[in-house]
């Protein structure tokens, strides 16, 4: 009981030096349980969708396409209408209907604007029956009656600003078709982003499938009493085999399945990014205690002297953290909740629409939030506790504070140099690895052993690396910038926690730059090398090139050749007889001169001859195969073909690699033509000095279809630079928070730092040192201890990032480019950071009683 009235009557002494480390706590847990309460109401409102769509039982063709993708082909696999029948007939069937859903679509509007989500979810077209009144209701106007209505779904009318009465554009693999909203329908639950039309069933049939009696899938409800086991069972028994048939949780199943592995990416991908702030906190946390238990060195020793064992010093400490785990953990799980809202609130802004009706707070959230929490905020407290432990009543008759230990530093600086010449042995054994993914694991070991290195060696790197910067940062400020400069290196051990906990993240931060940086040159320069079309067009949205939209490329004026770019999916047996599932592009001859690719034997223009190939050096390698060689092709949908080697295609090239190529006219001998895909990407060559008018021109010939993007080799280069930048500035976003938390440990250190120095500050108040000068000092002190862990993060990182370009060049990555602009600007922003987290502190030092300091004891 004493140790609990100690601990809180210290913890309540000190709870505004507790508060930092609380916000610390309350972050990290925040993004811990913010993580797992946003994923959880993603899956909620997935499976409620699911649910709500799916009947008892149903039937899909064998080769339709799985994970909701677009068929290649630009038309879904059918069923003959004549099935319904047959399904409605089967024992225990008490309703069933054919559907026709297909997402090879793209619908527009009046002003020629795609209408469909840019969050990734599909368009759909779909014929209105009454199975769709298991997901919607009708709003307002009035179903669908004929080829000139069509209904939308009233999240898409909302966005786009549609209502009953404007014209409708929609894009199919048959031509395009208009019609006028007629109806607008809610979705009874929430509909995560996804455009939706209707139509009759006669004109979806004829628009989107090419004719009518046909469907894409039969429904069937069952009987009262009856199971849908027994209910697919007896469907089996009266349709036979070669359908797909599942019950409503295994459709609901598979939707899940779908949903999962992106669901999944982005949950650990932000609880990953939760354990670096939360590693990050450790240091203020640690930092926080360590100084309190110097402050209360006379303290400690008074309570040692009267009789308080070692082990309740220590476990006074102890639980003054769990207070602190506690109560940061609690608010971290309610604000997990606000940032959950909040993420959901930025995915809907962003099209993936998302209901607070559906937010899921399983009980397992707050547990594991106040479970990690307290357990991380007491492990950090434990070193500092033990330290408290080990105060002898003596220290009563000292001032505050505790000698440095030169045995523990010692140690201490030769495990730091051995961990980092550790990682720096693993990280050079990354760089000479053959393979990327074995060195991928030394890359990895290199990562922790050197970052590890870095934060136990810090403390005594400080003395250096604080002495350059101030000799050529602080000496301009005279001796306020000296002060400055020996209050950095008055405790070391102080300093090189504060700063390694803004190193950690700094160094992810510059590896990434470099990662991305290299990623973005080596692609620029293999372009440059390789691609020599003048112009590239391909979709928005994943969708085939629709027939209609390639007429019109084709007759734009000023192009010299148009390539087609198919993939088709094949078994492809080698002469060792090992049968290897493949994807064969199958493209026009001109594609040999759009993509200039090198061989290793061979001519590769021969492989677009008439039942000829080419195989990449990698495959050919690994299953003996030469030039020359037939090989047997099992076309997906269609028929076997045997194909001659005509070429073998050096796989050092990073574009197309591995690739596989075939004439067109080769897959079309093979394939059905309602079998043969669309072009997924055609490529086009301007004539001699006319690129502008050529670039032009096409723009304007495909401007009716806006799905597709026309680029010519400067606008796919800028793209992809934007994607990495994109993908970049999400990840310094989420990295973001660990560094707000290594901003609050340097206030937190300043903030502890300036108490523990109030006589100190009054004398030099007293014998002359103005307000102004008082607070510059520790700003500059601030400023120091942030570049100093700005250095350090950027050095490392630079050395992470290098290592792993080295990796990357084994997959043709091989340009490594330092953004020696962005590695700059973060150094002198780090600057900035330390002037910020200094501004409360100083102000505060500022406005001491210059008596009152004096006479502190």
């Amino acid at each position: 009981m004493t140790v609990l009235k100690t601990s809180l009557r210290n913890f309540f002494a000190h709870k505004g030096r507790m508060a930092l480390s609380a916000v610390a706590v309350l972050l990290s847990v925040a993004f811990v349980s913010g993580t797992l309460v946003f994923t959880d109401t993603m899956n909620t409102t997935f499976d409620k969708l699911f649910a709500s769509t799916a009947s008892d039982v149903t039937l899909s063709p064998k080769d339709a396409a799985v994970d909701d993708e677009t068929p290649q082909t630009g038309r879904p696999e059918t069923l003959p209408a004549s099935l319904v029948e047959r399904v409605r007939a089967a024992e225990g069937v008490e309703a069933a209907q054919g559907s026709v859903i297909s997402l090879s679509v793209t619908v527009v509007d009046a002003r020629n604007k795609n209408v469909g989500p840019t969050s990734g979810a599909p368009t759909i077209a779909v014929n209105w029956s009454a199975n769709e009144l298991r997901s919607v209701d009708l709003a307002s106007g009035h179903e669908p009656r004929g080829p000139t209505e069509v209904m939308v779904d009233g999240d898409t009318a909302e966005k786009h600003g549609l209502k009953i009465g404007d014209e409708l554009r929609t894009i199919a693999v048959t031509g395009d078709f208009k019609a006028r909203i007629s109806g607008i329908v809610d979705f009874k639950v929430t509909n995560p982003g996804a455009t939706v039309v209707y139509f009759d069933t006669a004109t979806a049939q004829r628009e989107l499938l090419g004719r009518e009696g046909l469907f894409t899938q039969i429904t069937a409800d069952a009987a009262p009493g009856v199971s849908d086991e027994t209910l697919k069972a007896n469907i089996v028994a009266a349709v036979g085999g070669g359908y797909t048939l599942q019950t409503a949780a295994e459709v609901a199943d598979a939707g899940r399945e779908d949903v999962a592995g992106f669901l999944d990416v982005m949950k650990y991908a932000m609880l990953g990014f939760a354990g670096i702030a939360f590693l990050v906190g450790i240091f203020l946390i640690v930092n926080t205690f360590s100084m309190l238990v110097a402050q209360r060195t006379r303290e400690i020793g008074l309570m040692r002297a009267i009789g308080s064992s070692r082990k309740q010093v220590n476990r006074s400490v102890l639980v003054e953290a769990l207070f602190l785990g506690v109560v940061g953990s609690i608010a971290g799980v309610a604000a997990g909740v606000g940032l959950a809202i909040g993420l959901m609130e930025l995915m809907s802004s962003m099209g993936m629409e998302l209901s607070t009706d559906d937010l899921t707070v399983r009980w397992t959230t707050p547990t594991v939030g106040l479970l990690l929490g307290v357990i991380v905020t007491v492990l950090a407290a434990y070193i500092p506790a033990r330290r408290a432990g080990r105060i002898s009543p003596m220290a009563a008759l000292r001032d505050a504070g505790t000698p440095a230990d030169g045995r523990a530093g010692r140690v201490r600086g030769g495990l730091g140099a051995l961990l980092t010449a550790g990682g720096a042995a693993a990280l050079w054994t990354a760089t000479q690895a053959e393979k990327a993914s074995a060195g991928s694991l030394w890359l990895g070991l290199g990562v922790v052993l050197s970052l590890i290195g870095f934060i136990v060696v810090g403390p005594l790197l400080a003395g250096g690396v604080v002495r350059v910067l101030g000799a050529v940062v602080l000496r301009v400020f005279g001796p306020v910038g000296r002060m400055a400069e020996r209050n950095a290196l008055r405790n070391p051990r102080r300093t090189g926690a504060t700063g390694a906990a803004l190193m950690i993240g700094l160094a992810l931060v510059a590896c990434l730059s470099v990662v991305g940086s290299s990623m973005v040159a080596s692609a620029t320069e293999e372009l440059d090398r390789s691609v020599g079309a003048d112009f590239i067009v391909q979709s928005t949205n994943g969708q085939p090139i629709m027939p209609q939209a390639q007429a019109a490329l084709e007759k734009s004026p000023g192009l010299s050749h148009v390539t087609e770019y198919k993939w088709v999916e094949a078994t492809i047996t080698g002469p060792n007889g090992k049968a290897v599932k493949k994807g064969l592009v199958a493209a026009d001859p001109t594609y040999a001169k759009d993509l200039r690719r090198d061989t290793t034997a061979g001519t590769l223009a021969k492989a677009y001859d008439e039942n000829a190939m080419s195989v990449g050096s990698d495959y050919a390698t690994e299953h003996g195969v030469k030039v020359g060689d037939v090989l047997t092709v099992a076309f997906k949908g269609g028929d076997s073909a045997k194909l001659t080697v005509a070429a073998i295609t050096s796989d050092e090239n990073n574009v197309d690699k591995g690739a596989m190529y075939t004439g067109i006219t080769t897959a079309a001998r093979y394939l059905p033509a309602d079998k043969l895909p669309k072009s997924m990407i055609m490529f086009a060559t301007a004539e001699d000095g006319k690129e502008t008018e050529a670039y032009a021109a096409l723009k304007d010939s495909l401007a009716a279809y806006p799905q597709y993007k026309v680029q010519n080799q400067a606008d796919y280069k800028q793209d992809l630079k934007d994607q990495v930048g994109q993908l970049l500035n999400i990840v310094y976003g989420l990295l973001a928070l660990a560094i707000i938390v290594a901003v609050l440990g340097v206030v937190n250190t300043l903030a502890l730092s300036v108490v523990e120095r109030t006589r100190e500050i009054g004398l030099m108040r007293a014998i002359g040192l103005s307000r102004r000068q008082l607070r510059r000092m520790i700003r500059l002190e601030s400023v120091v201890i942030a570049l100093f862990g700005a250095l350090l993060g950027l050095g490392l990182g630079m050395g992470w990032g290098t290592a792993a370009q080295k990796l990357l060049a084994l997959e043709g990555l091989g340009i490594l480019e330092i953004p020696w602009p962005t590695i700059m600007t973060v150094f002198v922003g780090s600057a900035f950071v330390g002037l910020f987290a200094a501004l409360v502190p100083a102000f505060r030092a500022g406005r001491m009683n210059v008596l009152n300091a004096i006479a502190t004891e």
